[in-house]
């Protein structure tokens, strides 16, 4: 039990989980719009966080017990080997990653809802 003048050690989060931290401030309209579909088990009762370390990586959305990370992509991402690089780590490690256009999830929501739902359904184990 401590006294009352006893010191409580802070300990500093790790660099990832800074980092996350910041890009949730910085999120794009897109992954905003994402975050409000999926927060609070909204879609197939499935929990998401957002912008959670993963690895040595940062995910946009990752749903732990499912493993399935979904991707918020702008333009940046087509064919960038980084992503190439990162995809395979994560599919190595049992995780399905998921990529969506910003241009379709702000503008064809529910087309994307509907997909992550039937992947969602797929990742689920048999009862």
């Amino acid at each position: 039990m401590r006294g009352v003048g006893a010191m409580v050690a802070f300990e500093r989060p790790p660099q990832a989980t800074i980092r996350a931290r910041s890009m949730r401030r910085e999120a794009t309209n897109a992954e905003r719009k994402l975050w409000l579909l999926l927060r609070d088990r909204r879609l197939g009762k499935a929990k998401f966080r957002r912008q959670a370390p993963v690895g040595p990586y940062i995910t946009d959305f990752v749903c732990l017990r499912l493993k399935l990370i979904v991707e918020a992509d702008g333009g940046q991402h087509a064919e960038n080997a980084y992503d190439l690089e990162r995809d395979g780590w994560l599919t190595r490690e049992g995780y399905v990653v998921v990529r969506y256009g910003n241009i379709d999830i702000l503008n064809n929501s529910e087309g994307v809802l509907a997909d992550l739902n039937s992947r969602i359904e797929e990742r689920r184990e048999p009862h």
